[in-house]
């Protein structure tokens, strides 16, 4: 069975705003071997339309740094599924919209065959988190406090506490710490 993980990153106080951070070359980096790891990767809608025509753009230019520019050749080549009720079509080539049952879709897709299984954003992880599916947990903090955005797990609702082990940390030059974590 695929493994599927929950990747993101934020700040010091829970923002997961991209508009309140960037990310540096090594979280670039950190990214890029996840991708790697992958073959396919899950999306809502919003999280989506931040990703694409960005960095399929990057990818197809070469416009950024090395490591921009290899995360957004990783990222272009990963399948990735949308899970949205009111997209009517994506502009990635390799994208395909889920209109069905969020947790019947991710239960399929975890007993294909393939690499892992990459979750991003903010709603459908909650979702994905809240019902159980996810394997691994991975945050990646910016020594920033934003102050305000959109909070990483804002409006999760378990019914008993998720706990996690630390499996591997990683620390930056510029002092993001990258946090895996599996379910106990």
């Amino acid at each position: 069975m695929r493994k599927l993980i929950f990747a993101i990153n934020t700040t010091l106080d829970g923002c997961c705003d991209h508009t309140k951070q960037m990310a540096d070359e090594e979280t670039h980096e950190y990214f890029t071997h996840l991708m790697r790891e992958a073959d396919l990767q899950v999306f809502g809608r919003k999280t989506y339309e931040l990703m694409v025509p960005f960095w399929p753009e990057v990818a197809k230019n070469q416009s950024m740094t090395k490591a921009s520019n290899e995360f957004a050749r990783a990222f272009d080549s990963v399948k990735k599924v949308v899970f949205s009720r009111s997209l009517d079509s994506v502009e990635d080539r390799n994208t395909r919209i889920v209109r069905t049952d969020l947790r019947d879709e991710i239960v399929k897709l975890k007993q294909e065959q393939g690499k892992n299984i990459l979750v991003g954003g903010v709603s459908v992880a909650s979702q994905i988190i809240e019902l159980g599916l996810a394997d691994e947990y991975i945050f990646v903090v910016s020594p920033i406090i934003a102050g305000e955005g959109t909070r990483l797990l804002e409006g999760v609702r378990l019914r008993e506490s998720l706990k996690l082990k630390l499996v591997d940390s990683k620390v930056s030059k510029s002092g993001c710490v990258a946090l895996r974590y599996t379910k106990q």
